[in-house]
């Protein structure tokens, strides 16, 4: 995997939690999930954060599944409604991931997140407990280089799979990669594009209407 330079700049310290929040719900409080957790699995529950009346676990990354079981089997959390990769660009678990659970009946939404560190970026996969993981598992390994260990099918969604890097990485340029993905032609028999941002990183284009046409030679 290639690595790039990035030059990170800290942003601001969010600011204090206010009472009457307009983001609020109702349906995101969930203080007694988080308690059976609390009480179920010890430890393994490293934070529970609340704002905005909503509630986000951090847990162990090894009991992710284990948790994500006894949170459907008992407390009716039966819908993975998304997953993502974060990156957090921090020396140490600098990727997460993150799941939004929600149970049908009870109308509550719950989110747990996992950590892992950048050199071995592996997080056991929910494939088998969330059918709906399957796909947002292969988005977060294209996306972000995060490994799902024990996914059946995980290979790329958008980028070819002899892709070098992984675009939503904080590194990764926001113009892209001149070279790394070669796109068609601008006209029939014409040379790859190499570079789809050309005028951006300082090189002059031709023009498709100054192109000459296979006919002109003739």
């Amino acid at each position: 995997m290639s690595s790039l330079p990035f030059d990170f700049t800290p942003v601001d310290t969010p600011g204090p939690q206010t009472p009457d929040n307009p983001h609020a719900k109702a349906t995101t409080n969930c203080p007694d999930a988080v308690s059976a957790l609390q009480e179920q699995f010890g430890d393994a529950v490293r934070e529970v954060v609340e704002y905005a009346n909503e509630h986000t676990v951090l847990v162990e990354r090894d009991r992710i599944v284990e948790i994500a079981e006894y949170l459907k089997a008992n407390h009716g959390f039966t819908y993975l409604v998304d997953l993502g990769g974060i990156d957090r660009f921090t020396e140490e678990e600098r990727f997460e991931v993150f799941y939004n659970l929600v149970s049908i009946t009870t109308r509550k939404r719950l989110r747990l997140k996992v950590r892992t560190e950048e050199e071995d970026p592996v997080v056991p996969t929910l494939s088998r407990t969330y059918r709906s993981a399957n796909w947002y598992e292969r988005e977060a390994w294209d996306m972000m280089g995060i490994r799902f260990e024990g996914h059946e099918d995980l290979r790329r969604m958008f980028m070819p799979e002899d892709f070098e890097y992984h675009p939503q990485r904080k590194e990764f340029p926001l113009l892209g990669i001149p070279g790394s993905l070669p796109l068609p032609a601008q006209r029939p028999g014409g040379e790859l594009t190499m570079d789809p941002f050309a005028a951006a990183h300082g090189s002059k284009p031709i023009k498709s209407y100054e192109e000459t046409s296979d006919t002109d030679d003739a």
